[in-house]
């Protein structure tokens, strides 16, 4: 299948691979800040601005994805992976808004500051009360495992149509238009 005219835009494929090393890196500074005490003011310092960073960018490529329609999956995909493919992604959107949301709540609820990079500080978004703040770091924990999981499980697919499959819909994300794609008489 030739998948020339189905590739995403520019935009959505910066971003894309941004926010994967971004996502990437945070799920990695968390794991470290929770077990290195000798890090932990260090990395807190980073991922704080960068789940920022995350969730500002998000809302960016959610309009972008809004107002561009991604490629359209192979059509012999069966219908089990298509849907899986489709609500995994939803997955990664809603995590990619609600790990950050629930951070800042987290620490506006444990009554910490909220301190970006320059002196600036957020502004609360929710009142301080040491129960909903032990309620979100519960969630806060438990969706970055969830988070980490949908990673591998997308980045998993993504491989198997690279290598396995073949179609193209890898290379939808990596490369643009005039970008070459295996075709129907491709021997591979």
């Amino acid at each position: 299948m030739n998948r020339d005219a189905g590739h995403f835009n520019l935009l959505a494929r910066v971003l894309h691979w941004l926010m994967a090393a971004m996502i990437l890196a945070m799920l990695f500074v968390g794991v470290t800040m929770v077990a290195s005490l000798h890090w932990r003011p260090v990395l807190i310092d980073l991922h704080r601005p960068l789940g920022i960073a995350i969730l500002l960018l998000v809302v960016v490529r959610l309009y972008n994805r809004l107002r561009h329609r991604p490629p359209p999956l192979p059509a012999d995909l069966p219908a089990w992976q298509a849907a899986a493919a489709h609500a995994s992604h939803w997955v990664l959107y809603g995590l990619m808004l609600a790990m950050p949301l629930i951070g800042w709540g987290m620490l506006s609820a444990g009554g910490y500051p909220i301190v970006m990079g320059g002196g600036v500080h957020l502004p609360a978004i929710l009142p301080h009360n040491p129960a909903l703040y032990a309620a979100l770091r519960n969630a806060h924990s438990l969706l970055a495992y969830v988070l980490f999981a949908t990673v591998v499980m997308h980045l998993s697919a993504a491989l198997f149509h690279l290598w396995v499959r073949r179609d193209g819909v890898f290379q939808a994300m990596a490369k643009g238009p005039g970008g070459t794609y295996p075709t129907d008489t491709d021997p591979r």
